[in-house]
């Protein structure tokens, strides 16, 4: 996918993964307004789906903006509580997380695991 000035830009939805009754969306790169409404369309994949936990796997997530923050707290409303959680968020997008105050209002766990099995 080529972006802003030809830019070679990878794709941010990795795959998406079934874990018992959960699903994992794993994303990657630079999540911003260049590829977010493909974020957005996994997502409310994911979430039409139903899944008794939904994870978003950040590990591989370089950098997110406003926008990306945006698409995560969409899908976060398509759940019930307690069905959302991000995982694995590194420095730069866990500062983002906290910057804009989601930390406080969305479900991060330091791992994949733990958010698929932790009540």
């Amino acid at each position: 996918m080529t972006g802003e000035g030809g830019i070679r830009r990878e794709q941010p939805v990795l795959r998406v993964d079934e874990d018992g009754d959960a699903l994992v969306v794993r994303l990657g790169g630079d999540l911003d307004l260049y590829n977010v409404e493909q974020v957005r369309a996994a997502l409310a994949g994911a979430v039409d789906r139903a899944p008794a936990r939904l994870v978003v796997d950040l590990e591989q997530v370089e950098f997110v903006d406003s926008t990306a923050l945006g698409a995560l707290v969409e899908a976060r409303r398509g759940l019930g509580d307690g069905a959302f959680r991000l995982a694995a968020p590194q420095p730069e997008v866990r500062r983002a997380l906290e910057v804009s105050g989601l930390d406080r209002h969305l479900d991060v766990r330091a791992t994949v695991d733990e958010a698929l099995t932790a009540e």
